[in-house]
């Protein structure tokens, strides 16, 4: 009977997640709105695009294969899978022995290598030069992201998020160096792999400057509402990866009450409040930059995590 609460625990993970993603989204544009003193769209804007999109015709390419129409859902799918398995307000659920740092890296990378096939099966200018600047950014995202993971797992010995967020929460963590390299590092992975400012601008559809917009400009109705979730999703992934390391507070474990839930999730909405107002500050306050210079921001964020890696081979206290 233990089975049923752990089932619906884990099932009200995932529908978090599902239904939070265009919340924050939608905060991060109101918010970058406000900071820019315009009044802005409402923060429930991004469901009323889905919808529509969703009532929409899908209209494909004439020499579209079957790749093309797949890629929407599997982006999708994996986004979601990987963005549920991330401790959200409770760690210890039913599937947590599978959310598995590397497990997620490659869940991601999947949806990633998809998605860049799409944008050059049409054969469009714009899908390749989207997806060619695609794979760019994640052959120096991902040895960045990896640098992160490998120094995560000598702290807690462990790769699994459940025993690192616990790991973390101890008292027995304390003030680190590498710890403070690996989250600036983690939040310039998160900037790149979201295409936000400084890397790209996703409020832009300019044809020498855009990344992601690039390789979906060819997608429509139903298709484009898939991918737009699954971007949304994603940023939620990488918010909820930051709060549930560095910020690992009222993560309450598999046997809690309701109570503790409660106040897991509530906690929980103010870390992704917090995190969607620092988003938006730093777009607004920062311009985004030249593609040339992107390796080089990505090399500043592979050379923290290096750096974090080294720093704890040779003292474990630092």
């Amino acid at each position: 009977m233990a089975v049923i609460p752990d089932i619906l625990v884990q099932g009200a993970q995932m529908t978090l997640v599902l239904a939070a993603a265009p919340l924050l989204t939608g905060f991060v544009r109101k918010a970058k709105a406000r900071l820019a003193r315009r009044r802005g769209p409402s923060v429930l804007q991004p469901y009323r695009d889905l919808l529509r999109l969703l009532r929409k015709e899908v209209v494909l390419p004439e020499n579209a294969s079957w790749l093309f129409r797949a890629t929407p859902y599997l982006v999708f799918a994996t986004t979601w899978v990987a963005a549920a398995l991330v401790p959200t307000f409770a760690t210890g659920l039913m599937f947590s022995w599978t959310a598995d740092l590397i497990a997620i890296v490659a869940l991601l990378g999947s949806a990633r290598f998809f998605l860049a096939l799409a944008g050059l099966d049409v054969g469009s200018s714009f899908g390749g030069i989207g997806s060619s600047r695609e794979v760019m950014i994640a052959t120096l995202a991902e040895p960045a992201m990896l640098m992160v993971i490998f120094t995560l797992a000598l702290l807690a010995n462990s790769t699994q998020l459940s025993t690192i967020a616990a790991y973390l929460a101890s008292n027995a963590v304390g003030l680190r160096v590498s710890l403070g390299m690996v989250l600036v590092a983690l939040i310039i992975v998160s900037l790149a792999e979201n295409a936000r400012i400084p890397i790209d601008n996703p409020a832009t559809h300019l044809e020498l400057t855009m990344v992601h917009e690039a390789m979906v400009l060819e997608y429509s109705g139903r298709h484009l509402a898939m991918i737009e979730l699954a971007a949304a999703l994603k940023l939620l992934l990488y918010v909820s990866l930051i709060a549930s390391v560095f910020a690992p507070w009222q993560l309450t474990g598999s046997t809690a009450g309701l109570a503790a839930y409660a106040l897991g999730l509530a906690v929980y909405g103010l870390k992704l409040t917090a995190c969607g107002a620092a988003l938006a500050l730093l777009e607004t306050a920062t311009a985004k930059m030249r593609v040339f210079r992107v390796p080089q921001f990505l090399g500043a964020a592979l050379m923290l995590g290096l750096l974090g890696v080294l720093l704890l081979f040779v003292s474990r206290s630092l």
